[in-house]
């Protein structure tokens, strides 16, 4: 079972002057640590479900842009960045940067977006979901094409470029990964199926995980799409394995036994490096080994 790290809560000690101290400690120790992941959220203003929009938010890729000159090994993204947030053609520009400064540690990671409220009160459109999945899979058609040699123009309902040009390319090949995070049934779970590399399931009990598998399956058998060939990722809720390393192990076997593999693992301490360091000591060796 492979394991990463979100860094989800900029609220610590000594904010702002301390954050950059933070997240490089942070992502060393997650190098060290063996992390396949180390990523960060895409939101303007922090989650109202989690503080409160005053909270501190940095932009996530101009901070995964920082943590790649801190880093050596693990992956880098967002889970997941809102379609809504940036132009497709700019965003994939943005992704294909990352991937080449990165030495090919990056991966796309998106999403329908939700959050009405930082839309709203910066400006940015915020059309109904219908639109937004629309979107999302437009924003997807234009990833593929940019990441092939195909630079003609693309044509669709809401998104017209007129040259896919891509250069440099990325250094990852074909391209960086693609992740969808959702677990949403009749539309994102089908886009993973038609477009991704892999999932990010929001869901954390064990038999809501094996049904969204299952819908994924089903999405990959009617497209013609090798449900192996998809990597099953999850986030991991807000537990502290560090708190009882033998439950966590035991509910990461039950999630393997069913095929995820990949757990991402929230870093709420106020010391988030020591965290992601007792993790790498306590629970990574053993982890491993499922």
């Amino acid at each position: 079972m492979r394991f990463g790290f979100h860094f989800l809560d900029f609220t610590l000690p000594g904010e702002p002057a301390t954050l950059a101290g933070h997240l490089t400690g942070t992502a060393r120790a997650a190098d060290a640590a063996g992390a396949s992941w180390l990523t960060v959220m895409d939101h303007f203003f922090q989650m109202e479900q989690f503080q409160t929009a005053h909270d501190p938010m940095l932009e996530g890729w101009t901070t995964l842009g920082y943590l790649a000159a801190a880093t050596e090994k693990v992956r880098l993204g967002t889970v997941v960045t809102g379609v809504t947030y940036r132009h497709p053609g700019l965003l994939v520009k943005i992704a294909n940067t990352l991937d080449v400064l990165s030495e090919g540690r990056s991966f796309l990671g998106l999403g329908a977006a939700w959050y009405e409220r930082e839309h709203l009160a910066l400006g940015v459109p915020y059309p109904p979901m219908a639109e937004r999945f629309e979107r999302l899979e437009e924003t997807l058609q234009i990833a593929h094409q940019m990441w092939s040699e195909d630079e003609g123009p693309y044509e669709g309902r809401h998104y017209r470029l007129a040259e896919t040009i891509n250069v440099p390319a990325p250094v990852q090949t074909p391209h960086p990964p693609i992740v969808i995070g959702g677990g949403g049934e009749r539309k994102t779970l089908r886009l993973v199926a038609k477009y991704a590399d892999a999932c990010n399931l929001n869901v954390t009990d064990p038999s809501e995980v094996a049904h969204k598998l299952d819908v994924l399956r089903a999405h990959c058998d009617a497209e013609g799409r090798d449900y192996a060939t998809i990597e099953k990722t999850m986030q991991g809720g807000a537990a502290d394995p560090n708190a009882d390393p033998d439950a966590f192990l035991r509910y990461a076997e039950e999630l393997a036994s069913l095929g995820i593999e990949h757990i991402q693992l929230r870093t709420q301490s106020a010391d988030p490096a020591g965290y992601v360091s007792r993790f790498g000591e306590l629970v990574a060796p053993r982890l491993a080994d499922i």
